[in-house]
């Protein structure tokens, strides 16, 4: 092993040197398990450590064979030879690296497993959907998928599906996949939560078990102070903990609407939520009347079916 190379991939702080390349924060799509940074070229980078190895490595997103530790960032970027990279390294080691002014959080970033890190450059390679025909054919519309409460909460690949995204307690950790006749899964990603925007003042959590159904939910008897979450199906192992921990962050005078499918299945994970439920919530079990879940309504009151 050349402990060299291995001291530049683990002790150069990738996103400094990324910013003397000319690369800006994007504190708003960062993390403090990632870091976004965007170029004036249009080059946006996804920038994290693995676990284990704590090698700062990096994604970038216009050009998916551009990844890599520092030493690639370097060559990728016209450094010339390896030589020439450990020459312009070494000037990052100890007290003489430059200062970039990032905050703190980006320089003591937590390690991810190579699996979440892929999920996280997969999800920054998709794109902002202001409008997809899958989801307008379920009656799903940009004058919906503009709404605040919605903004970033579903984003559209280069074969036009529809992502949306699942966090746990360690930031993004999946996105489910969906198109006509297809559902599917992150690569390497687990289940989370996906949830809406959310406001202090919101005194309701409508609770269902797809994205899809929450935003019908919102188009057929939403208002201005619900937050909405979806468990994308039958509860894992740790999306129990996740809900317990989002209702109790709830105002205490705020109501969970169980919102799940009117079936076997539906009834099963309401059982679920009601037994993690924090001692004195209100808890309401509402059913999608006359249909399996609440975006068969709305497309049936759209004249969709």
């Amino acid at each position: 092993m050349d402990t060299e190379l291995e001291t530049f991939k683990t002790d150069v702080l990738l996103p400094e040197l990324a910013a003397s390349k000319g690369y800006a924060l994007d504190r708003r799509a960062s993390s403090r398990n990632s870091v976004v940074m965007r170029h004036p070229d249009g080059d946006k980078i996804i920038i994290a450590r693995y676990e284990g190895t704590t090698h700062w490595v990096y994604f970038s997103v216009r050009d998916d064979r551009d990844n890599g530790t520092v030493i690639d960032f370097l060559q990728n970027r016209g450094a010339g030879s390896l030589g020439l990279v450990r020459k312009t390294l070494r000037d990052w080691l100890g007290t003489t690296r430059p200062d970039s002014q990032l905050p703190l959080f980006v320089k003591d970033l937590q390690p991810v497993s190579r699996d979440r890190a892929s999920v996280m450059a997969a999800w920054e390679m998709a794109e902002p959907c202001p409008a997809l025909p899958y989801l307008t054919g379920r009656g799903l519309g940009p004058d919906v998928l503009a709404l605040p409460l919605f903004v970033g909460c579903v984003r559209v690949d280069r074969r036009n599906n529809a992502l949306f995204p699942h966090y746990d307690k360690d930031g993004l950790c999946g996105f489910e996949v969906k198109n006509k006749g297809f559902t599917g899964f992150a690569s390497g990603g687990v289940k989370g939560l996906w949830y809406s925007q959310a406001k202090t003042t919101d005194g309701r959590l409508v609770l269902v078990e797809s994205a899809i159904d929450a935003m019908s939910f919102h188009a057929l008897q939403g208002d201005m102070f619900t937050r909405y979450m979806s468990t994308g199906g039958e509860l894992n192992s740790q999306q129990p903990t996740l809900l317990r921990g989002a209702m109790e962050k709830l105002h205490p005078s705020a109501v969970v609407v169980l919102a799940f499918d009117d079936d076997e299945g539906g009834d099963k994970i309401a059982g679920e939520v009601e037994a993690v439920a924090p001692a004195g919530r209100k808890l309401l079990r509402v059913r999608p009347e006359g249909a399996k879940d609440w975006n068969q309504i709305l497309k049936a009151r759209l004249g969709l079916e």
